[in-house]
Parts: C-alpha cells; structure tokens; sequence
C-alpha cells in the first residue's frame, strides 16, 4: 500500500511538473515541445494556471500563434476550452484585447505595423468565439473592444505619427521626381524642328524610350503622391490599421521606386545623346543606377514587412491538424 502510495504521489507531481512547463513553454512559443508534452499527458490540455487560464488563453495573452493554432486540431474540444474565463473575468477575447509584450511587438518594425498585427489576433480571436462574448464585460467593467482601445492608446498614437512621418518623407519624393521629369518632358532631346515643330529625334528609337521612360515616370510619380495624400488625410481609425493604410503605404512606396526606375531609364538615354563616348555612357548609367539599388536596399525591410503583416496574413493563423490528442 504504501508504494502504491508513493506511486501515485510521485505520478501526481510528474504531472504538476508538467503543468509548470507546459504553461513556460507556451509563453516562450516552443510548440514542438507542447505537442510532445501533450502526446505523453493528454490531460494537460485542460489544466489551467494560476489566473485560471488555458494554454490557448495563454498563447493569445503572450501572442504565440503557433501554440494559438492548436486549437484547430482539437476538433470539438475547443469550444470547451475557448469560452472559459480567467480569474479577473477576461475571455478570451479580453486577453486578444490586451496590448502584448514588447518583446513580440518588437519583433515587428514599424509601429503601424505592430498596430495591424494587434488588430489581426483580435480579429481572430473574435471569430473564433460565439458573438456574445463580444458583449461580455470582465470584472474591470470592461467590454473586450473597450479593453482594446484603452489598452492601445499609445500603440494607435505612435502608429499614426510614423504613418504620417514615412508618407510625408516618401510624398516630398515623389513630388521632386514629378517636377523633374515633368520639365524634362518640355525639355526634348534634340530639340524641335524649326519646320512643324515635331521633335528632330522622333523616329529614334532610343528617343521613344525616352519619352515613354518620362511619362511613365511622371504619372507613376503622381499615382504615388495620390497615395501619400490618402495616408495623410485619413481618419486614422483603428480599422484603417487593419488593410487599407497598409495597403496604400506598400503602394506608394512600390509606385516611388518604379517612378525612380522610370526616371533613371530617361536619364540614361539622354546621357547616350549627349556624350556619344562609349566608356563615359557607361559610367554615367552605372552612377544612374545606384538611387535605384539604394532605394531598393533601404526600403526593401519595410516594403517586406508591410507586405508578409498584410497579403501574408491568413498564413498567420492556420488551420493545423496535428492530432496530437489521444480521444
């Protein structure tokens, strides 16, 4: 009796181990190690915390959506495990609603962007849940998207100031190429006949790429400032952070380079009438594209960025199966 007693004490505080480093590992994110974990102790997959909480409930809290997507592998045992509440009332779309950790907000660059993020996991969230709880207050008084907003206030200020500073940076750019390939349009190579007034190099064809390199430049240029301006004068409302600001944002800086692109083709042709010397030619188009491979270079992070946190999306939340639970 008695080592049947110590049996069961010691498989009582394997367990309780088990417990602790489950709940470790899902605020680190080592999902690999939570589905050994739960293969070995099924039964882990409902205990909870000390708040109360599931390790779903703490993924969302800690924004681990590999840990998070698990939840698509339990089949109908979710919708036991998602409505539960945690000791200060939250469900699960309180603890979405909450602002997360810098370290993962961190990981993302660009304000804005981090806002968009916060905003996808209460998206998620809130379509994972009945609607009713969207109406559900926790013990604060709190409904989740009151929560959101208070708990974001600054997170919302910062993301509207840097969208304004980078469109603001980016429109003064795009505005200085439009000027210039605007005059550069009126300024023709070769200049006109004295005759019809046509242009002397029209039937070049060096000459028609450069016309066409200028007037692509020119409204690329303006369809860029058009998305600045849009940014600009925005409402800025939290919604905006999810896909339209972004989206204008990743398409003003792609319409800015193409117009650099454009113009720096333009300028290269009329380098190749002005200086027929073939080694110089070749000098100057190496030169004309280094603002082109600059550009790509500084903003290639920030065009990645914005274009994974907004197209790439829906990979952000999938719908594994692992079936790691033994039924």
């Amino acid at each position: 009796m008695e080592m049947q007693d110590d049996e069961a004490t010691a498989s009582h505080n394997q367990k309780k181990y088990s417990s602790r480093v489950l709940f470790i590992a899902t605020e680190m994110g080592n999902t690999e190690f939570i589905i050994e974990l739960i293969r070995t102790y099924p039964d882990l997959i409902w205990n909870l915390n000390d708040s109360k909480q599931s390790i779903f409930h703490a993924a969302v809290l800690h924004r681990q959506e590999g840990i998070y997507n698990l939840l698509y592998g339990i089949g109908s045992m979710k919708d036991f495990v998602t409505p539960l509440i945690d000791v200060d009332g939250n469900n699960m779309l309180h603890l979405a609603a909450m602002s997360a950790k810098n370290k993962r907000l961190h990981e993302i660059s660009g304000v804005a962007l981090q806002m968009q993020r916060e905003l996808l996991w209460y998206k998620e969230v809130e379509g994972m849940l009945p609607p009713s709880y969207q109406e559900k207050k926790n013990k604060a008084g709190l409904l989740p998207h009151e929560m959101f907003t208070k708990d974001h206030k600054d997170l919302m200020s910062a993301s509207e100031k840097w969208m304004k500073d980078t469109a603001s940076h980016s429109m003064v750019v795009a505005a200085l190429i439009a000027t210039m390939v605007f005059g550069a349009a009126f300024t023709v190579i070769g200049g006109y006949n004295q005759n019809d007034g046509l242009p002397i190099l029209r039937n070049d064809g060096a000459f028609t790429v450069f016309v066409l390199s200028d007037a692509i430049s020119l409204t690329i240029a303006s369809i860029s400032i058009l998305m600045f301006l849009y940014i600009l004068t925005s409402r800025y409302a939290e919604q905006d952070f999810l896909e339209s600001l972004p989206k204008k944002l990743m398409k003003g800086l792609a319409t800015l380079f193409l117009s650099i692109a454009a113009m720096t083709v333009a300028f290269s042709i009329s380098a190749f009438y002005n200086d027929r010397v073939g080694w110089m030619v070749l000098v100057i188009w190496v030169f004309a594209a280094v603002p082109v491979v600059l550009y790509a270079r500084l903003q290639y992070k920030l065009l990645g960025e914005v274009y994974r946190s907004t197209y790439g999306s829906k990979n952000l939340f999938k719908q594994v199966k692992p079936e790691f639970v033994h039924r």
